[in-house]
């Protein structure tokens, strides 16, 4: 009989926690068996502010997920964010070394290390390597061995983070004795299961609005040639609506979620709407325009922070982008910001819909990360999107299993 094993996706988000249960038996796929969130303390943008809080909070939600799944966790894969993180392109060059200058293996591996030689500071760690194409004497291949050339290269696209942050992430999760498989940032799992490899081939950009940072990933050809961090998500939102109809933060989020939209329109200043709508003490109006002027602020804010690393990598070219932009993440459910997304980058731009073969209830964009860190934890990670574990990641747990 096929073993089981059961795999815990967690998002420690801005705003909230959130858990999956997977149960993959063999090579006949997975079960999700349970799911838990809880509102998120000790985070903030992304990043844990107080380890003890984050890991109470943590805790009980993973808790409360084994205990719907009547079942342990064995093993966890955790989303990591937040604007500590920076990527870099490295090329890898070797010679081919037979006199025949057919490729071979060892020419493969040598190139694929030399991309990957940067050393980083200790303050820093690799937490992606994410490999792009080969070229054999500056012509794209997709497979070079047994290819004939002089010169081999490959590209990696590399993220790391601050060594502290991510350590933190991980003891987390070793504060209630569980190992930690792999990390994956949240716009890379959220892309791989929001996306067809067609969308993929055909370049897209899957946008992930969180509470506190807004995590996006570029795919050209089929790769990912580019990921960023936007410390800016949807808490911000709510602050400045807080601010300005100067309303409590719990009546700010209840407008704009019931009243808000991502532009402004004409008309928006001559139409009224009640705050609470039910005439109750405090219940006032405002001129829509007050509201959806303040939200068109902070979002324009996010896609043009987007722009500017999209253009400043010289990679917006829309043909090159032609699936679009995807937006997922529990702030892309705010009306209009598909049409906000497509006047800032002058790309298509659509809401996610989440994967059909999952319940309703976790189609919904909240749970596309984590659903994204189940999927590499059936797959693993492919060749074109590895991950960094022997980099920097093994390294952390080993001294945090010292301590």
């Amino acid at each position: 009989m096929s073993q089981s094993r059961v795999v815990g996706a967690v998002e420690i988000g801005t705003s909230k926690v959130t858990v999956l249960l997977g149960e993959i038996v063999g090579d006949s796929g997975l079960n999700i068996i349970g799911h838990s969130s809880c509102f998120s303390k000790g985070v903030k943008k992304g990043v844990i502010t107080d380890l003890k809080a984050a890991s109470d909070c943590v805790h009980a939600a993973i808790m409360t997920a084994e205990q719907n799944a009547k079942t342990r966790v064995d093993e966890v894969y955790l989303a990591q964010t937040g604007s500590h993180l920076r990527g870099n392109f490295n090329v890898g060059t070797t010679n081919v070394g037979s006199s025949d200058s057919i490729v071979r293996s060892a020419d493969i591996e040598q190139a694929k290390e030399d991309a990957k030689r940067r050393k980083l500071t200790d303050e820093r760690t690799y937490i992606h390597h994410i490999q792009n194409p080969f070229s054999i004497d500056g012509q794209p291949v997709e497979n070079p061995l047994s290819k004939e050339g002089k010169r081999l290269q490959v590209g990696y696209w590399s993220v790391h983070g601050d060594s502290q942050i991510v350590s933190d992430s991980l003891r987390v999760i070793r504060g209630i004795d569980l190992d930690v498989s792999d990390m994956i940032i949240s716009s890379i799992a959220s892309g791989a299961v929001l996306l067809e490899d067609s969308e993929k081939d055909n370049g897209a950009l899957v946008v992930d609005i969180g509470g506190g940072t807004t995590d996006f990933v570029l795919y050209r050809k089929g790769y990912i040639v580019l990921t960023g961090i936007v410390p800016v998500g949807g808490d911000h939102i709510t602050n400045d609506l807080s601010i300005g109809l100067r309303v409590g933060r719990k009546s700010a989020e209840e407008s704009k979620l019931k009243n808000g939209r991502a532009y402004y329109k004409n008309g928006d200043r001559e139409e009224k709407v009640w705050l609470y709508g039910d005439m109750t003490i405090g219940d006032r109006e405002y001129p829509l325009g007050a509201i959806t002027k303040i939200i068109e602020a902070r979002v324009s804010e996010i896609f043009d922070i987007i722009k500017e690393q999209l253009v400043e990598a010289d990679l917006l070219v829309p043909a090159d982008i032609a699936s679009g932009i995807i937006l997922t993440g529990g702030s892309s459910r705010l009306v209009g910001i598909d049409e906000a997304a497509r006047r800032s980058l002058g790309l298509e731009a659509r809401q996610s819909e989440g994967p059909q073969d999952v319940s309703p209830e976790l189609r919904v964009p909240e749970y596309s990360t984590a659903l994204g860190l189940l999927h590499y934890a059936l797959t693993g990670q492919e060749d074109a999107q590895q991950s960094a574990k022997p980099a920097g990641l093994w390294d952390l747990l080993g001294n945090i299993l010292n301590l």
